[in-house]
């Protein structure tokens, strides 16, 4: 049986319209003028003459020759073997902007388009080109574009603001930053990039912006160093940036997973210990005064321990790990089972720390770090 395809509907016109509609939006930037808009619409005669006739009347009757606006259809005479001389459509062309819009239903959107893109290259035009490679977006933003733009000249005259988002003297509505920070990140990206945090994704820290910190907790263990630093308090707790601009005259700074671990880690002197909890050591990388410490890192006995281990000596060299051996680990593995990850990219650890890894990796294996005897890690611990 011939297989025929059908000629094409007014429905299947609008869809590939619409799909114009973009780069339609694109010329308008560029303050290009209208080009005719063609979709091909090529096809012969149907055996079925009845069927034929009834495609070609619909096609007609959604034209500009019946409708008074949309697309002209244009037609080749072709001589066919059972039907004669027949002119058949072979395209669709919109001749001008407003067949086109008004086909789509877009003429009003358009309009609002226009507004928006006049407004934003007049007060921002080094978005000129972020709006010509993303008109959908301003289409998106059509009803926010005013405090879009209220946001962006802020940030633009004050780059480093040191303000919570909702100290912004901005008149907008106070969680609206919240709200839109996909779209403002784009922009400020453009509008002051010298002056972002590159390396830091996080909206607040990327822009200059206060925000709730991670908390640093640790204990000075030397009394003398408690007294002489914090009036005797020994158990402290810090957001990161306070931290990380201190400069604790200690030598020897120890990093431990367990929190209970942390609170009854025996007296050293010239030391402190830090609670890493997880991947949370990641937040102590901006704490340059730790680079000239000595760094001890105690974690669980299972592939994540390790993982954590790796990241904080990719940031500080010198660290060194210690109760995370085969020898403690035989001698109190209870066998629990670890969660199974997976690595890509190199490790930061020294040959037995990668053959330890990969032994727990491959079992799935895991020792956490309260399960080992106070009294065999009070011994353990280096100096």
């Amino acid at each position: 049986m011939k297989n025929i395809k059908p000629m094409i509907s007014p429905t299947e016109i609008r869809k590939k319209a619409e799909k114009k509609y973009l780069a339609f939006l694109q010329s308008v930037v560029e303050g290009k003028t209208f080009d005719p808009i063609v979709i091909a619409g090529n096809k012969k005669p149907d055996d079925d003459m009845v069927m034929f006739e009834k495609e070609l009347t619909e096609l007609m009757e959604h034209s500009k020759e019946r409708k008074g606006y949309g697309y002209t259809i244009e037609y080749q005479a072709v001589k066919t073997k059972k039907h004669g001389l027949q002119d058949i459509p072979t395209s669709i062309c919109f001749r001008t902007e407003h067949d086109y819009l008004k086909f789509i239903g877009k003429e009003l959107t358009t309009a609002h388009f226009r507004t928006d893109i006049k407004k934003c290259i007049y007060e921002l035009p080094e978005l000129k080109d972020w709006i010509s490679k993303y008109p959908n977006k301003v289409l998106d933003n059509h009803n926010v574009w005013d405090d879009l733009l209220m946001v962006c000249k802020y940030f633009k005259t004050t780059p480093k603001p040191q303000l919570y988002i909702r100290e912004l003297p901005i008149q907008v509505h106070t969680k609206f930053i919240e709200r839109n920070k996909g779209i403002i990140k784009e922009l400020l990206d453009i509008i002051i990039a010298e002056q972002v945090n590159a390396e830091e994704t996080r909206f607040e820290p990327h822009f200059n912006l206060k925000y709730d910190e991670p908390i640093v907790r640790f204990r000075i263990l030397d009394e003398i160093i408690s007294e002489k630093c914090f009036s005797g308090t020994n158990d402290i707790s810090l957001p990161i940036t306070q931290f990380k601009s201190l400069n604790i005259p200690v030598n020897t700074i120890y990093v431990v997973e367990n929190k209970m671990n942390m609170l009854t880690f025996p007296i050293k002197r010239d030391s402190i210990v830090l609670w890493g909890h997880g991947f949370g050591v990641d937040i102590l990388k901006s704490a340059e005064w730790l680079k000239s410490r000595k760094i001890f890192y105690w974690g669980d006995l299972d592939a994540h321990g390790f993982l954590i281990l790796s990241e904080l000596r990719k940031h500080f060299q010198q660290v060194e790990s210690f109760l995370m051996d085969r020898e403690t680990f035989d001698a109190f593995f209870e066998d629990d089972k670890g969660v199974e990850i997976n690595v890509v990219g190199d490790l930061y650890l020294t040959l037995k720390e990668k053959e330890m890894f990969e032994y727990l990796k491959t079992s799935n294996f895991r020792l956490e770090q309260e399960k080992i005897p106070f009294e065999y890690a009070k011994v353990k611990i280096p100096d």
